[in-house]
C-alpha cells in the first residue's frame, strides 16, 4: 500500500483541508497552485529525496530522525539540502492550520530543481490518513514476494544504486504494489536474487522469533533504514524483547512468532500471509502498536 494518504471523507472530518501545501521561502500556497517548473529534475528524472512524517496531536513524530535520514539521502545524491532549522520551520508552517485532532501524514520533498541550474525545490504537503491505512492496521495484510533482481549485498558494492537513500524515484515501488494487487495481495515483500527477504516498497520488515525482535541489516543490504523500526528496536526492551539484525528468507518467516511491516504512516501492520502461505497469528501486534503509540 502506498504511503500517500487519501483526503478525509467522513462527515467528522469534512472541515479538514484535503491537502495543505507549503513551499520553502513562500509559505502555504493553494493546494491547486503549480509549484514545480516544467524542467524540474524531480519530475523529469526522479532526482530528489523525500520523507513522510506521522502527524499526531498536530505535531510531527520523530521529525529529527526523519531529517537526519533525509540528510543522509541528500549526501548520497550530492544534493544541497537546506538546513534542519529551515526544514523544521517549513514543517511548522505547513502544520499551523492542521487540526490537532486529525491524524495526518506530512511529506517533505527536496528536488534538485531546474534542469538549467539554480536552487533546489523544497515543499511540504499534509493530508489526512487514508481509510485503507486504518483498515490495514486493524486487519493486517497479505503480501506477494517479488525479486529485485540483484543479490542482498549488491547495493553495498554499488553506491550508484543509492542503497539506503529515500528518493522520489518511486515508479518501481508503485509498480510493485500494483502488480501485487493484481495477484490478489495487499503489498509486496522484495526478495534478493539470492533468496533473502529484504523490505517492502514503503515498509520495513520486522519479525519475532521467541523473544527476539528481528529486522534486516540495512548497511549490509542497502535497504532503507526505517525510522519507525529503529524507534521500535530502541525501545523493545521496555516490553521484554531482545533485538537482532539478521538475514532471513520468505520461507523461514512462516516459522516466526509474528511478521510485520512497519512504516511512519501505517505504524505496525501484521503480515498474515506471504505468497498464500499463512503466517502464525501474531499475538504481540497490539503490544508493539502500543509501544509506538499508534491508534488502531
Amino acid at each position: 500500500m502506498s504511503d500517500q494518504p487519501d483526503p478525509p471523507t467522513s462527515s467528522a472530518e469534512s472541515t479538514v483541508p484535503g491537502r495543505i501545501v507549503a513551499v520553502l521561502g513562500r509559505g502555504v500556497v493553494p493546494a491547486t497552485e503549480p509549484i514545480l517548473r516544467a524542467d524540474d529534475l524531480g519530475a523529469l528524472r526522479g532526482d530528489g529525496i523525500f520523507e513522510t512524517v506521522h502527524i499526531r496531536g498536530g505535531r510531527p513524530w520523530m521529525l529529527r530522525e526523519h531529517l537526519d535520514r533525509m540528510s543522509r539521502s541528500a549526501a548520497r545524491l550530492e544534493l544541497a539540502l537546506p538546513s534542519p532549522d529551515a526544514l523544521t520551520d517549513l514543517v511548522t508552517t505547513a502544520l499551523a492550520e492542521w487540526p490537532p485532532a486529525v491524524e495526518g501524514a506530512l511529506r517533505l520533498v527536496c528536488t534538485r530543481g531546474p534542469e538549467t541550474g539554480g536552487d533546489v525545490t523544497v515543499y511540504a504537503t499534509v493530508t489526512a490518513i487514508a481509510s485503507t491505512v486504518l483498515g490495514s492496521r486493524r486487519n493486517g495484510i497479505t503480501v506477494a514476494t517479488a525479486s529485485l533482481g540483484f543479490a542482498a549485498d549488491a547495493r553495498q558494492r554499488a553506491p550508484w544504486l543509492l542503497g539506503g537513500a529515500k528518493t522520489v524515484s518511486y515508479a518501481v515501488n508503485m509498480a510493485s504494489q500494483r502488480w501485487a494487487m493484481a495477484q490478489g495481495a495487499d503489498d509486496v515483500l522484495w526478495v534478493s536474487a539470492d533468496g533473502y527477504a529484504l523490505e517492502g516498497p514503503t515498509s520495513t520488515l520486522v519479525w519475532l522469533t521467541g523473544s527476539t525482535l528481528c529486522t534486516v541489516p540495512a548497511e549490509a543490504t542497502g535497504i532503507l533504514a526505517g525510522t519507525t523500526a529503529r524507534w521500535l528496536f530502541d525501545h523493545a526492551t521496555d516490553v521484554g524483547f531482545d533485538t537482532d539484525e539478521r538475514l532471513t528468507t520468505p520461507g523461514a518467516l512462516a516459522d516466526a512468532d509474528g511478521v510485520w511491516f512497519t512504516s511512519s504512516v501505517r505504524g505496525v501492520v501484521e503480515i498474515r500471509a506471504i505468497d498464500g502461505v499463512k503466517m502464525r497469528n501474531a499475538t504481540d501486534t497490539e503490544r508493539l502498536r502500543s509501544l509506538l503509540g499508534y491508534g488502531a
